[in-house]
């Protein structure tokens, strides 16, 4: 057991467990922000009685603020060090917490997206630092596993997430469905939407100080300052030379439509679940709480599928194994959308299940071999979490049609486009396999 540590978190005399055991800590807090937030779609329509498509909103800003601070967080890291760009990342991340405290005093839905935006703008700081920074603590030969490790924590942290939205906010929002709030007058819903608010941002403002304590923490503690002896930008040579990879390349646009897929799959089973169990008597509310459980299943078999690919990668091509897993995805997303029964709720629960190995093997297969350009190839691939905020408001608007023809639910239609993000990671995952076997001819 003590070989087996010395050699995950020990490097020429260099004992990394403190800095490794902070660094990951991270991991769970970016994984509580990203899946507390989505079912806020739901809570913001219904709190301001918009439309789906509005509330989808809630994601164009969350996950702009990953596209529009990646490159900028990887000039600061190169310019600066690993450990400085994640005490921005999690200042900028307390800081938007707390303003949600002005937001609900305003009593308008914008500065709630300024919020998001700016504690995004914190989240992609962090996963810009965090993941090459954990790859550099020991040597390299056993980085992978070490991100590996970091990386399971991160959805113990979305399930926390999930938890806390459900039991703290979507539980404890007023029971009154949306239409019956479109019916009441304007001051009586005044008072309830500020009732309503009190509730949401309560979860916020607490993970704002635990984020601030974080801070204060890794602020006073002794890190590595491993891979930031290169201050050098060339920004553009750079560029240019990582575009060049097809691997690399061909990787942002598959993790762009993954993400995309991802945030739809976790967002929208809340309005699919309440669909299918309203349609069986049951009042909206508890609707939205039943298929937040399922939502939270999901995630636990999320988990439990990292492990498990994880392992099956010791005989699987990644490439191979990734376009087999998509396929997977894509034939239960089949299901999502011709089911109109519980069975297709099933089939959204079962996507998670493909989808665990996704974004760590799009990851790697798209930085391996990059060397020191890892850093500017890894904002890259954050960037392309912008398929996060522009696919859900699109998916949004099928929603809010309704129907399609005569009868058949635009909740289950609007899931069309996960299915063609799973047949691009697909593609991707042969492509990259494809590449594989003709470099080992």
């Amino acid at each position: 057991m003590d070989a087996s540590k010395s050699s995950l978190l020990k490097h020429n005399g260099v004992n990394y467990l403190l800095p490794f055991i902070l660094i990951t800590a991270c991991f769970s807090l970016w994984g509580f922000a990203n899946d507390i937030t989505n079912p806020m779609v739901k809570a913001f329509s219904k709190i301001f009685r918009m439309s789906v498509t509005e509330g989808a909103l809630v994601q164009l800003a969350f996950y702009g603020g990953y596209f529009a601070m990646a490159f900028p967080a990887a000039i600061f890291i190169r310019k600066f060090s690993y450990k400085k760009g994640i005490m921005l990342g999690l200042l900028l991340y307390a800081v938007g917490a707390f303003l949600f405290f002005p937001a609900k005093e305003s009593g308008s839905f914008y500065p709630f997206l300024a919020a998001y935006f700016i504690l995004t703008c914190g989240l992609s700081f962090l996963e810009t630092s965090a993941n090459p920074y954990i790859l550099t603590m020991g040597p390299e030969e056993s980085a992978t596993r070490r991100l590996n490790l970091a990386q399971s924590f991160n959805p113990i942290g979305s399930l926390a997430g999930m938890y806390v939205a459900m039991n703290f906010i979507q539980s404890r929002l007023n029971p009154l469905s949306t239409a019956e709030r479109a019916a009441l007058p304007d001051a009586e819903f005044g008072v309830l939407k500020q009732s309503d608010l009190s509730v949401l941002i309560a979860p916020y403002l607490f993970i704002g100080v635990v984020v601030l304590v974080m801070f204060l923490i890794i602020w006073i503690a002794r890190m590595p300052i491993n891979g930031d002896k290169n201050k050098q930008i060339n920004f553009f040579p750079t560029l240019k030379r990582i575009f060049s990879v097809p691997n690399y390349r061909q990787g942002v646009i598959a993790q762009f439509f993954y993400v995309g897929a991802q945030i739809m799959c976790w967002t929208f089973i809340i309005q699919y679940g309440t669909r299918i169990f309203m349609a069986q008597g049951m009042e909206e509310q508890a609707a939205e709480v039943l298929s937040q459980k399922y939502n939270i299943v999901a995630m636990i078999i999320f988990c439990v599928s990292r492990f498990v690919c994880t392992y099956l990668l010791k005989f699987f091509n990644p490439g191979k194994l990734l376009r087999i897993l998509a396929i997977a995805a894509a034939i239960f997303t089949l299901g999502v959308i011709f089911s109109q029964n519980i069975w297709g709720l099933y089939s959204l629960v079962a996507v998670s299940a493909c989808m665990s190995l996704m974004f760590p093997t799009i990851y790697g297969i798209a930085l391996k071999g990059m060397g020191d350009d890892a850093k500017f190839g890894a904002a890259g691939l954050i960037m392309a979490i912008l398929g996060g905020s522009v696919l859900p408001p699109l998916q949004a608007s099928i929603i809010d049609l309704g129907s399609i023809g005569n009868s058949f639910p635009a909740v289950n239609a609007s899931f069309i486009l996960p299915f063609i993000c799973f047949v691009v990671v697909a593609w991707y995952g042969a492509q990259a396999y494809r590449r594989s076997m003709i470099m080992y001819r």
